[in-house]
């Protein structure tokens, strides 16, 4: 017994010895990050940021965390949020070197054609240029029209629905995703028809739920992948490079059967396929449509309830942009129809748009970068390469000294002042530089026209004013609970 006892000890210590050499050694290998501050478990592993990626926290977290500790806060042993407005340009502008990091490369997987996940930067930027034109705001109007119709059928099925409390986070997730198979397929998925999805909203959920965190520690999703046919899938974001990958497949093929008397966006892409056939094959045609699906229709969805949610909270302004819509349109201008160039022409109402989209932009986590080979200085600190870095869109949007001391209040007006120009510069609603969201003008072409055609025909109030309205960060920075009651302005 004393023998073992013995061992047991001998054991203890040597675990212990083999412990605090592996600590001594990262704190060591990691000298130059030890003097940016954080919490103290994200210095030596990752546990720390997989754990609140995993709870859809991380939004509000790294708000905190920069308020304690200023432009730079350590995230991992080998990671670092910056909040430095003057290195923004650095990281995330035309030419930059610093690539994207791993996180990314579970969203990718083994698909060639990913315009998201692509980290190497000369063979995204070929990609890009093969589908701009497409998504370009001037190809995209040229499908307004069908956007409409997507917009007539929603006003027709929440006046069913009026006097009742409806779930506005679904109903705009449901108009997006009908939009994305009316410009992109030619049809509407029939979603608004049955006031429920197919099972894909919950399929994308668990994408981006597993992607988030999985991201953090991406070896995960290799072993996961390596062992796939003894196993099975147990990661949610596989759902992206499959069930979900499959229905953009035979949505694809279903199209080219049936024909259609209009350029679409898959027609489009077909005809690059034609012209680069090398270059634009059938897996990146399905993985672009992919992308539609999978992207288009949470970010927008997530917009319209935010801006939603802040009209709502804030009734002055939506008596504003009322007014401004009457001023633009006229009083006997239609309300079931509304152009995006006259949308343009409503300054408070683009003021509202990016306001609500300053306090809660779509993704809620870093967008993380690694620092190219001879490091970066800010702040006097010395960022070695390699080095993950990133900016939290929540962050930046509250930063005091961009947006003035109240930052975290929704005032419209701020966009309508001479600062404008430096606002946009740090608007990161939609990404920044080569990697800004291919999909923004489609976005911002929907979320221009619903809003004020929504304004026009019904009073909108939150169902209870004491109701909880939640958020989950998981990568996209979700809302649930925004219950709203809708009562109809006219009536036939």
């Amino acid at each position: 017994m004393s023998a073992f006892a013995g061992y047991l000890s001998g054991s203890l210590y040597s675990l212990f010895t083999i412990l605090l050499g592996t600590v001594a050694y990262l704190y060591v290998s990691n000298h130059a990050l030890n003097s940016v501050k954080g919490p103290l478990l994200a210095r030596w592993t990752r546990l720390w940021i997989v754990r609140h990626s995993r709870r859809g926290d991380m939004h509000r977290v790294m708000i905190h965390l920069h308020e304690k500790y200023g432009s730079l806060v350590r995230t991992g042993p080998n990671e670092i949020s910056v909040a430095e407005p003057n290195v923004i340009r650095t990281i995330y502008g035309a030419g930059t070197k610093f690539r994207k990091s791993d996180w990314y490369s579970v969203w990718q997987g083994r698909r060639a054609f990913d315009l998201f996940g692509e980290r190497n930067e000369s063979i995204h930027s070929a990609q890009r240029r093969l589908v701009s034109a497409i998504y370009s705001l001037e190809s995209l109007l040229d499908l307004e029209p069908y956007i409409d119709d997507a917009l007539s059928f929603m006003m027709s099925r929440l006046v069913d629905m009026e006097g009742r409390v409806i779930n506005m986070n679904l109903w705009a997730q449901l108009f997006a995703f009908d939009v994305i198979g009316e410009v992109t397929f030619s049809k509407r998925f029939g979603f608004m028809d049955s006031g429920q999805d197919d099972g894909s909203f919950a399929q994308i959920d668990s994408a981006l739920h597993s992607a988030s965190w999985v991201g953090q520690v991406p070896w995960i999703y290799w072993v996961q992948d390596w062992l796939d046919p003894i196993i099975g899938n147990h990661l949610g974001i596989r759902a992206r490079h499959g069930s979900l990958r499959s229905f953009a497949a035979k949505e694809v093929k279903l199209r080219k059967e049936r024909g259609s008397d209009r350029t679409d966006i898959l027609e489009k892409l077909m005809r690059v396929q034609k012209e680069k056939p090398e270059d634009m094959n059938e897996m990146a045609i399905i993985s672009m449509a992919t992308s539609n699906i999978f992207a288009g229709s949470d970010t927008t969805a997530i917009s319209i309830g935010a801006i939603l949610y802040f009209l709502c909270q804030n009734p002055t302004c939506q008596k504003q942009v009322l007014s401004e819509i009457a001023t633009v349109l006229g009083s006997d201008a239609p309300r079931d129809t509304i152009t995006y160039e006259s949308t343009r022409k409503m300054k408070y109402l683009q003021a509202c748009i990016n306001e609500a989209l300053r306090l809660h932009p779509a993704v809620g986590m870093s967008l993380p970068r690694i620092v190219p080979e001879g490091g970066i200085n800010i702040n006097n600190v010395y960022i070695p390469g390699g080095t993950v870095i990133g900016v939290n869109p929540w962050v930046l949007h509250r930063n005091k000294s961009i947006f003035g001391e109240d930052a975290d209040s929704f005032r419209p007006e701020r966009w309508l002042s001479e600062k404008r120009g430096e606002f946009e510069r740090y608007f990161f609603a939609f990404g920044a530089g080569s990697r800004i969201c291919i999909g923004k003008n489609l976005s911002l072409i929907e979320i221009s026209k619903l809003i004020p055609l929504l304004l026009l025909n019904f009073d909108m109030e939150l169902a209870s004013a004491g109701e909880c309205v939640t958020e989950n960060c998981w990568w996209f920075v979700k809302l649930a609970g925004l219950n709203m009651k809708l009562k109809r302005k006219f009536r036939p």
